[in-house]
């Protein structure tokens, strides 16, 4: 029998959403008889730790994007650190080149970090935003994107092709694609179970700080007054569970794949940030939502007011958020899930059986 192949599956640690979308896919590379080695860094890592204890894992460097506290302030922020971002690539291409040397991997799934590939290894990319939206500078960030993209031999991309009805609009989709695209379908760890409702609402947190902790308080002050059944899942990824009241709302630092399906389920509403892998995650679920994109990330900004326009679901600027402003919910579609095909694994794991 030939010896099994090892796919390094390394998502990029900002919030934890590219570490959530990669479970189903690592899920399924076991399932499909390859090895996997995780690779990320602080959060992210620590969350794949513990959903696949059996599996190796290495650290990478950290990209340490941190959210200016003015949202507006980010872009120049991100510009700034190009040099920073070029030096941790530079040292992804190292530790990768190293593993292929080794005989250690035989093929790479990055979702969005840079430096992961190598010309002697299939290696795929994910990402939903082929197009990155900055403001006066989105040619120039796009177009940096892409030609990064292009030197990976496939781009995965998690949407569905459909140019009218998908989830990633102007993001996921190009006019004129020049390098290999390959839309994967809704990707989520998540599935819909008919469960009998035991919150009003679910408040899910995530992101890069300090933006996290700010939406944090101002939802804990909010919240406080309303008498309904709530939970608060922090989204800090830590050794322990743990558990604590504050007023009426219960919070938890984190919870793990299953212990989040369950919970979603057993929710009526939920309150998020608009970040791509939970839209996709409660469209699976097909959940009533309300949004509040991270201030100066023009991404979920786009994603918000997209499906707001849509009337799927309704959402605000942070500063603007209150207590009545979830009454509009009733008024919106709620996320459904749009022709929602499983994703062909047998399909997109072929790029690693080329010999």
């Amino acid at each position: 029998m030939p010896k099994k192949k090892t796919i390094l599956v390394a998502p990029l640690h900002w919030g934890l959403g590219h570490a959530t979308r990669c479970v189903p896919i690592i899920r399924a590379l076991l399932a499909h008889n390859f090895n996997v080695l995780l690779a990320s860094d602080g959060g992210a890592l620590l969350l794949l730790q513990k959903e696949f204890p059996e599996l190796e894992s290495i650290e990478l460097p950290s990209y340490n994007i941190k959210y200016p506290k003015k949202g507006s302030q980010f872009k120049w922020k991100i510009l700034l650190k190009l040099p920073q971002i070029k030096k941790t690539m530079e040292a992804e291409k190292r530790i990768v080149k190293q593993l292929v040397k080794a005989g250690k991997i035989q093929g790479i799934i990055s979702d969005n970090r840079f430096g992961v590939r190598n010309k002697a290894v299939p290696s795929a990319f994910i990402t939903h935003q082929l197009n990155v939206l900055t403001g006066s500078t989105t040619a120039f960030t796009s177009k940096m994107h892409q030609r990064i993209i292009k030197k990976f031999d496939v781009c995965w991309v998690p949407d569905v092709e459909d140019a009218i009805i998908n989830l990633s609009g102007k993001l996921g989709h190009l006019k004129q694609p020049r390098f290999p695209i390959k839309y994967i379908g809704i990707l989520s760890r998540m599935e819909k179970k008919e469960a009998q409702k035991t919150t009003d609402i679910l408040v899910l947190l995530s992101g890069p700080e300090p933006q996290r902790t700010i939406l944090e308080e101002m939802l804990k002050k909010c919240l406080k007054k309303s008498e309904k059944k709530i939970v608060m899942v922090c989204g800090i990824v830590e050794s322990e569970q743990k558990w604590t009241d504050f007023e009426n709302i219960k919070m938890v630092n984190f919870m793990k794949s299953d212990e989040l399906e369950n919970a979603i389920n057993q929710s009526e509403i939920v309150i998020s940030r608009s970040g791509y892998t939970t839209i996709m995650d409660l469209t699976v679920l097909e959940k009533k939502a309300f949004f509040i994109p991270t201030p100066g990330q023009y991404e979920q900004e786009y994603l918000a007011k997209r499906l707001k326009n849509l009337g799927i679901v309704p959402s605000c600027k942070q500063e603007k958020f209150e207590l009545k402003k979830l009454d509009q919910i009733k008024v919106y579609k709620g996320l459904k899930t749009m022709a929602h095909q499983p994703v062909n694994y047998s399909e997109l794991f072929a790029l690693f059986e080329r010999e």
